[in-house]
């Protein structure tokens, strides 16, 4: 991907995408919040195996200036913070779910249960 400020030849609609969602775990984030769901920081961190806590609020961080997702403070003691996806991450579904597919079929072919794996897709 290029730099932010550079000034070279068009960038292609997909290096868009990946500006979105080509984090470590934006893909994954996405996911779990996919139909509506709400998820709280640490929900994220059980779900989301192997991710620090660093990384994990850097994605979000990213997603939310991206307006992927919003963020809901509860105004409680301890605070209370929700992550939700906007209809803009919303709008990603169709693409993770092609993803969560392709990638049913890569599993498959590594194990051996299917040569082919165009055909399966």
């Amino acid at each position: 991907m290029r730099r932010l400020k550079e000034k070279s030849a068009p960038e292609c609609p997909a290096e868009t995408t990946l500006r979105y969602i080509g984090g470590s775990w934006k893909v994954m984030i996405v996911w779990h919040l996919l139909g509506g769901q709400r998820k709280r920081h640490a929900e994220m961190r059980r779900i989301l195996r192997g991710v620090t806590p660093k990384i994990l609020v850097q994605q979000l961080r990213e997603m939310q200036h991206h307006g992927l997702i919003k963020r809901r403070i509860f105004p409680e003691i301890p605070p209370r913070v929700e992550y939700s996806l906007t209809k803009l991450g919303e709008s990603l579904a169709p693409l993770v779910k092609a993803m969560y597919r392709w990638g049913q079929g890569a599993q498959k072919r590594q194990r051996g249960e299917i040569r082919d794996g165009l055909k399966q897709l």
